[in-house]
């Protein structure tokens, strides 16, 4: 870039042009100044507005200002006053920067070995202290507290910190990443490595080291802060969401992909904070160009409002001598590769490779020495004053979100070793030059005696609770609202409906043909009338209401949006006319899965965040669930969130027509993966029912589990039965239970016996397989319901886990195992899903046992077509169970033959299993 490029902003904006009338350009911003100093910021924003508005009217060529100059959003005139005794906060900055290193060098002793990193909190200090000291709200300040996304390597400094406050023990610093082997007074007492508020409830509320998630968590929990606010549920007025994130993170495509979102919505109680220190974990994040630039441009070109914290206030004269523009250009052609290997170096290297590019800026620094030239001249994002100046700015900003980018060095004040190299993230013990040096730099009252007794366990440093830094620090956080990060360990417990309201599903649907993702939303719909319970429901759907046949809840509960609709809808004068408005009660996120988990999470996590339980009942394509958002529903369940996640059109070969990518047959498997997750497949509307009911008593009753309930259901319309008389309401709710015995009518007491397991749309085909067997063949087959093969799996692996670990006690039995002991023949699993899925109770099934699946990928065809190229319908069944049979010597060896050609197993379109038709 030439020296005439550069200019206060880029991207060929008039100030390149002459100025033909200056008194009148001045007159233009006496006025704007006026209307600031008048009206206010959002008055004179609004103006600026419609006169950018009126020029793209009136075809002046105004560009986009996507991008400044590389130099500080914030100019020194503007900078308030800082509030704070810096003196005092800096001593103990350094002191939490000592103990933060050392817990993940002590940690790396020859006998634990356990890793940890340094660098990252070591170059984010000062942006994490300027918040804890004068920004971040705690859960007792009277607006309810910040949500505040700590960077996940950066925990160290956040433990440091907690220990100072003595909220944390030095026994307990020492456990870092031993949570299992670390024992304080008989008890596990370790810390684990990154915020898992799991793992450590009392402590960590975000989940935030799986990159991506953090920032796109942040900005839907400042969504749904507004949403709670809007519908009069929660005052969150005085809430702020603070992210907290890196350059190199910024690459994740979850970090950027819901920054429209933040801006459509207004989320002016967000702020991101992107700490640029210009190093991914291997090397630069753009060597070759500039990541605070790129990222500057990408904010305001989603409409975010940008403040850039670049340099500190060393540089502040050395900026005011640039009447050419001659430093201001070198900082702007500078590339990140070539800040990385400046910082890397000395205050020598630092005069000829920097300064020495131009020699009007070689002169300004002729009188300083080396060692000025190093200390002086600091990053940004190091630089109390600037930090606090940009947290104040965008705290006072209204109408957008807020981004800062603060410039900083990877491992700032470890030493030589360690800032700015390629390997600084990696680097996780420091050798005792290093110690020393660190020390040293830091002030801190440690002699060289301490360190050479043990180079493996230098000392924690911490000057007693009397000393006046310590009282400062203790004060700052009372007074902002007590010790951040921590989580209260509130109630989530609800008023849940009676029995009432699952009557609808019970009674079936009649001779109508209902699908049981419309029995579902019979049962959301009876629940959402509640006038105590119904409020604390929040539908969430991405842009698929009409698919899941939740169309219906437009016109009455409404879809959420802050600015209400303006205007008017070409279906206004339909039934089910698409209505928004600032109290909706649904979430519909639009073609947006990943924005849609973010929401659920902090819905399903509001018990804690806002200190008011809700209910989130995330309804999609099953296919679009756990495979495509898998990471960030294992992060709900780390922040213990708690709601349903409803897999709609589910099945290999139920969704007939949509083909591969849209053909789930594998989502229990990976939802089995999960802790967290208790997954069923039920057949019918009375079996979601119970399981619906049971899930809220699980989740939201006396008792409560922090748990998330998945159910998968279909678009295949069939007559939902009514629920039979006596039905075994702890089998469905655990997993199995007989549906229909089999019938010995013109038969022998001597019949040959099989036993048909089968889920979701597979029950039809069992009970199919259940008539075939017994009019072609003469055998008895008893059909069971498994609405979940998932929590048999759990529930027999924690009977194994008991009886190896307890031999001296009743073995326990597993579930399954109790209902099919006494149950005669083979038994035949099938459904809509791979073999994987059924297979997993192999184990526990106490005879023999055979699975068949919808395995491979999915393709389109009718659904009778494609059950039987995949051999999972009910004649397939059939067949299946007679070879069984006939492997026992209990029937002829031809009969599966014959079987087979009679019901004509191989050929695709003989298949008669299911019907057409599909809507919900």
């Amino acid at each position: 870039m030439s020296l005439e490029e550069a200019g206060p902003i880029l991207n060929g904006i008039p100030s390149q042009l002459p100025d033909i009338d200056p008194d009148e350009t001045q007159e233009w911003l006496d006025s704007l100044d006026g209307l600031v100093d008048e009206a206010g910021r959002n008055r004179a924003r609004y103006v600026m507005l419609k006169l950018l508005e009126r020029a793209r009217e009136q075809q002046i060529g105004v560009p986009s200002l996507t991008a400044t100059d590389y130099i500080n959003t914030i100019g020194p005139e503007a900078e308030p006053w800082f509030p704070g005794d810096e003196e005092m906060e800096r001593k103990y900055r350094a002191w939490i920067r000592w103990n933060a290193a050392v817990m993940v060098h002590r940690a790396q002793r020859p006998d634990i070995g356990v890793g940890g990193h340094i660098s990252t909190y070591a170059s984010a200090a000062t942006l994490y202290e300027v918040g804890f000291n004068h920004f971040f709200r705690g859960k007792d300040h009277p607006g309810g507290g910040d949500q505040v996304f700590i960077q996940g390597h950066a925990s160290p400094g956040i433990y440091s910190r907690a220990y100072l406050e003595g909220r944390l023990t030095e026994e307990q610093l020492d456990g870092f990443r031993q949570e299992k082997s670390h024992f304080i007074d008989g008890e596990a007492a370790g810390l684990p490595s990154y915020p898992h508020p799991r793992n450590m409830p009392e402590f960590w509320e975000f989940p935030t080291v799986s990159m991506g998630i953090g920032p796109m968590n942040a900005i839907y929990q400042a969504m749904v802060n507004r949403y709670l606010n809007d519908r009069g549920l929660k005052d969150t007025s005085d809430q702020h969401v603070w992210a907290f994130l890196g350059d190199g993170e910024m690459d994740e495509v979850e970090s950027r992909g819901a920054l429209q979102w933040a801006a459509n919505e207004g989320l002016d109680n967000l702020t991101f904070v992107v700490n640029c220190n210009l190093q991914r974990l291997d090397g630069p994040v753009r060597g070759n160009g500039k990541i605070v630039q790129e990222l500057e441009a990408f904010f305001r070109g989603a409409g975010w409002n940008v403040i850039k914290v670049l340099w500190g206030r060393g540089w502040d004269p050395l900026l005011a001598q640039d009447r050419d523009g001659a430093l201001v250009n070198i900082m702007n052609k500078t590339r990140d590769g070539d800040y990385q290997t400046i910082r890397a170096n000395d205050g020598a290297y630092v005069r000829e490779y920097f300064f020495g590019q131009d020699p009007r800026t070689a002169k300004m620094v002729e009188n300083w020495s080396d060692d000025d030239l190093w200390w002086k001249l600091k990053r940004g994002g190091h630089d109390y004053r600037k930090v606090y100046a940009a947290y104040k700015a965008a705290m006072e900003h209204t109408g957008q979100p807020t981004v800062i980018l603060a410039h900083t060095i990877k491992g700032y004040s470890l030493g030589t070793h360690f800032a700015g190299r390629n390997a600084t993230h990696q680097m996780k013990k420091m050798t005792l030059e290093d110690l020393k040096q660190f020390r040293d730099s830091l002030d801190i009252p440690i002699s060289d005696e301490q360190l050479e007794k043990d180079p493996y366990r230098p000392p924690y440093y911490h000057p007693g609770n009397d000393d006046p830094a310590i009282k400062y620090l203790l004060e700052r956080r009372a007074k902002l609202g007590g010790g951040l990060p921590s989580r209260k360990g509130r109630s989530s417990q609800l008023p849940l409906p009676g029995d009432e309201a699952y009557k609808i599903a019970k009674k079936g649907s009649g001779k109508q043909e209902v699908a049981t993702t419309m029995a579902f939303v019979r049962i959301l719909k009876e629940l959402m009338r509640d006038k105590e319970f119904g409020k604390h429901i929040v539908p969430i759907i991405p842009d698929e209401a009409r698919t899941f046949g939740m169309d219906a809840f437009f016109p009455t509960a409404k879809i959420y949006n802050p600015h209400g609709q303006h205007y008017r809808s070409v279906d206004a004068e339909l039934m089910l006319a698409y209505k928004e408005s600032p109290q909706g009660q649904l979430l519909h996120l639009g073609i947006n899965e990943a924005g849609s988990v973010a929401a659920f999470t902090a819905v399903g996590a509001a018990y804690e965040t806002n200190d008011i339980p809700m209910v989130p009942v995330y309804v999609f394509y099953s296919m679009f669930g756990f495979q495509r958002t898998g990471d960030s529903i294992w992060a709900a369940a780390d922040q213990m969130a708690k709601g349903f996640l409803i897999g709609a059109t589910a099945g290999r070969t139920t969704l007939t027509g949509e083909g591969l990518q849209h053909a789930d047959g594998h989502s229990h498997v990976l939802a089995a993966t999960n802790p967290a997750i208790r997954s069923y497949d039920p057949a019918y509307g009375y079996e979601i029912a119970h399981i619906v009911q049971d899930g809220l008593e699980k989740m939201y009753g006396e008792n409560a589990e922090n748990v998330i309930y998945y159910l998968t259901v279909y678009n295949e319309p069939i007559v939902q039965p009514a629920e039979p008389e006596n039905v075994d309401v702890e089998g469905i709710k655990r997993g199995i239970y007989k549906l229909k015995d089999g019938s010995f009518d013109g038969l022998g007491d001597d019949a040959r016996r099989v036993q048909l397991l089968a889920s979701g749309v597979g029950v039809a085909w069992a009970l199919e397989a259940q008539e075939l067997l017994k009019e072609d063949w003469g055998v008895v087959a008893d059909v069971w319901s498994v609405t979940s093969w998932n929590e048999l799996r759990r529930d027999g692996l924690e009977a194994d886990e008991h009886n190896f670990l307890h031999p001296e006690e009743e073995r326990r039995e597993p579930f399954i195992t109790l209902r099919l002991k006494d149950a005669p023949g083979p038994v035949i699993a099938t459904s809509d899903s791979m073999r994987q899925v059924h297979d997993q109770i192999r184990q526990y099934v106490p005879g023999e046992f055979h699975s068949l699946g919808a395995d491979g990928f999915g393709f389109s065809d009718t659904r009778a077509a494609a059950r039987r190229f995949l051999h999972i319908d009910g004649p397939s069944m059939a067949v299946r169970a007679l070879q069984s049979l006939a492997d026992r010597g209990e029937l002829d060896p031809s009969i599966p033959r014959q079987a087979a050609e009679k019901y004509e197993l191989l050929n695709v379109k003989a298949g008669t299993s299911g019907n057409a038709g599909g809507e919900a």
